[in-house]
């Protein structure tokens, strides 16, 4: 059927490996910071709960597109930071990881937050009546329901997360969406190179939203 595109001269694979490489290393780097935000967010720090929702409010209604270019010419360009690479494509790789984990940190953040409001606070409270500072609570007690509870919704970032890794284009990072508007520079069709490209991120999406599904099932936390 894209015969006539001639596919074979184009790096597909190499492509959509590199959106995989955004996605893992982005999903690890928000799912650590915004851990980190959520129990900022539940502190008893007046401090660290102005930081975590300050940074929450600012940062998710900021324009992605604007924070990896940001990232790109504020970061490297300006303050010459190369994020410990010899090269600029690897330079904007990484650069474009550090601007999705701060964005995407904002969505799971929230979404554990609602989380750790669905652990009765009866069991928070016999935590500290047994000797639990605040952080081992956190750690030991609410943390692990939480998560439990907010598997879906962190499916769904996930899956955003993957789809938006397609702004990683505006800084030259090789992936998926570069390669696309190479393809229809090059060959002006565009219908047959956006559903090549569409089938690709379905391949990679659908999966990944069945298993959690599935995986939200298993883990479920029964009240």
């Amino acid at each position: 059927m894209f015969d006539f595109l001639d596919l074979d001269q184009y790096d597909l694979f190499g492509a959509f490996w590199t959106t995989v490489q955004l996605t893992v290393f982005s999903a690890i780097g928000s799912l650590i910071w915004g851990t980190v935000l959520a129990a900022m967010r539940v502190s008893p720090v007046p401090v660290m709960r102005a930081f975590g929702t300050a940074y929450v409010n600012i940062v998710r209604n900021i324009p992605l597109t604007l924070i990896i270019v940001a990232c790109s010419q504020g970061l490297a360009l300006t303050l010459g930071l190369n994020m410990w690479a010899d090269d600029s494509g690897t330079t904007a790789f990484r650069l474009a990881v550090l601007g999705f984990s701060a964005y995407t940190a904002t969505f799971v953040c929230e979404a554990l937050r609602s989380g750790i409001n669905t652990v009765p606070v009866g069991q928070a409270e016999a935590a500290r009546a047994l000797g639990l500072n605040f952080s081992q609570v956190l750690t030991l007690v609410v943390l692990p329901q939480a998560f439990r509870s907010v598997v879906p919704p962190l499916a769904n970032v996930l899956i955003a997360l993957t789809k938006n890794t397609t702004v990683a284009a505006t800084i030259g990072v090789a992936e998926s969406a570069l390669l696309m508007k190479d393809m229809i520079e090059r060959e002006a069709q565009l219908l047959p190179i956006a559903a090549v490209f569409a089938f690709g991120f379905i391949v990679l999406t659908l999966p990944t939203g069945i298993f959690l599904g599935w995986v939200s099932k298993r883990v479920a936390v029964k009240r």
